[in-house]
C-alpha cells in the first residue's frame, strides 16, 4: 500500500505542479472526477474494472506530464492484474459499446461516384459497339468485302478510258472521306479523353510534428470531403474536435478492440484527432489511411482541411 500511496501523491504533486483542478484534469481526460480521486488516494475500488485501472492512470500520467509508461512499470506490482477474461467481459458488458456508423444517406453519396462511373463505361461501350456493328453491316464500303461479280456486255461500247479513270479517282476521293469519318468517330477527342482520365486525387502532406511533441499536423487537399474513420485494436481513448476546441464526436471515450468510430467532417477546415494510444487505432482519411509521422503513443493528429473548390 506504500507504493500505492507513492503513485497518488506522485500523479497528484504532478497535477499541482501543472496548475490542474481536478475538475481541469476531468476536461482534459473525460476520465470522471471521483475516478480521479479514487487515483490520489489509491482507492481502486470504486474502478468501473480493474482494466480501467491501468487505463486511466496512464491517461492522468500523460495529462501532467509524467512518463505513463514508467509510471506502469513502477508501480506494476501494485496494480489490479488484468486477466484477458476479465477484459472480454468489460468490452462485452459495457453499457457504450457500440459502433459509430455513417446513415444510408452518407452510404448512398458515397457509393453515387461509383454508379456514374459504371454507367458511363457501359454508354461508352454500347457506343464502340454501334459503330462497329455500322461499319461491318452488309452494304457499307469497308463491312462487305467480297467483291460483286462483274457481268460484262458484249455488245457495250468502249470506255472512254479518261472518263474512267477521272470516276475511279471520284470514288476513291469518296472512300477515303468516308474512312476519315470513321476514324473520326472511333477516334476520342481530347474532351473525351479528358473527361476519361480527369479524376481529382486527395493529397494528404507528410506530417508535421509541433513544438510540443504530441501534436502532428497535416494537410488535406485536392478533395471536396472529409470523412473519417478509426479503427480500434486495443483499448485506447479517441476525441474529435473542432478549431474552437468543440467535441464533435458525441461519444469521446475508451474504445476497444474491434470498435470503429466514423465521422463526417466535411463541413470543417480543421479537426484534431485526441488518440490514447495511436499504436492500436489506424485512421483513414477518405478510405486512404494516414501514415503517422512520429510513433508516440499518445498524441494528436491535426487535419487542415484546404476544400476543393
Amino acid at each position: 500500500m506504500l507504493l500505492v500511496a507513492e503513485l497518488g501523491t506522485r500523479l497528484k504533486e504532478a497535477r499541482l505542479s501543472k496548475g490542474y483542478s481536478l475538475d481541469d484534469l476531468q476536461e482534459i481526460t473525460k476520465i470522471q472526477k471521483r475516478y480521479l480521486v479514487g487515483i490520489e488516494e489509491g482507492n481502486y475500488s470504486i474502478m468501473p474494472g480493474s482494466f480501467y485501472v491501468r487505463a486511466f492512470i496512464k491517461q492522468y500520467a500523460d495529462a501532467v506530464g509524467l512518463n505513463a509508461e514508467e509510471i506502469l512499470e513502477t508501480y506494476k506490482k501494485e496494480l489490479p492484474s488484468t486477466p484477458n477474461d476479465q477484459v472480454s467481459q468489460s468490452i462485452t458488458n459495457s453499457p457504450s459499446r457500440r459502433k459509430v456508423t455513417k446513415g444510408p444517406s452518407n452510404k448512398m453519396m458515397e457509393a453515387m461516384p461509383k454508379i456514374i462511373v459504371g454507367l458511363f463505361i457501359v454508354v461508352i461501350i454500347v457506343v464502340i459497339w454501334v459503330l462497329w456493328q455500322s461499319k461491318n453491316s452488309p452494304g457499307t464500303s469497308e463491312g462487305n468485302t467480297t467483291s460483286p461479280e462483274i457481268e460484262y456486255d458484249t455488245n457495250a461500247k468502249p470506255i472512254d478510258s479518261a472518263k474512267d479513270k477521272k470516276e475511279k479517282e471520284e470514288k476513291d476521293a469518296l472512300k477515303n472521306d468516308q474512312k476519315d469519318t470513321d476514324s473520326k468517330e472511333e477516334t476520342p477527342t481530347d474532351e473525351d479523353q479528358t473527361d476519361q482520365t480527369e479524376e481529382i486525387k486527395q493529397t494528404i502532406s507528410v506530417g508535421t510534428v509541433e513544438a510540443d511533441g504530441a501534436t502532428t499536423s497535416y494537410t488535406l487537399t485536392g478533395t471536396d470531403t472529409l470523412k473519417l474513420k478509426i479503427e480500434v485494436s486495443g483499448p485506447t481513448f479517441v476525441g474529435i474536435r473542432n478549431q474552437q476546441q468543440q467535441e464533435l464526436l458525441t461519444d469521446t471515450r475508451v474504445y476497444n478492440a474491434g470498435e470503429v468510430v466514423e465521422f463526417d467532417a466535411t463541413t470543417e477546415n480543421y479537426v484534431r484527432i485526441r488518440l490514447g494510444n495511436s499504436t492500436q487505432a489506424k485512421i483513414y482519411i477518405n478510405d486512404e489511411l494516414l501514415t503517422y509521422a512520429q510513433q508516440v503513443v499518445t498524441q494528436n493528429i491535426v487535419i487542415n482541411f484546404n476544400k476543393e473548390q
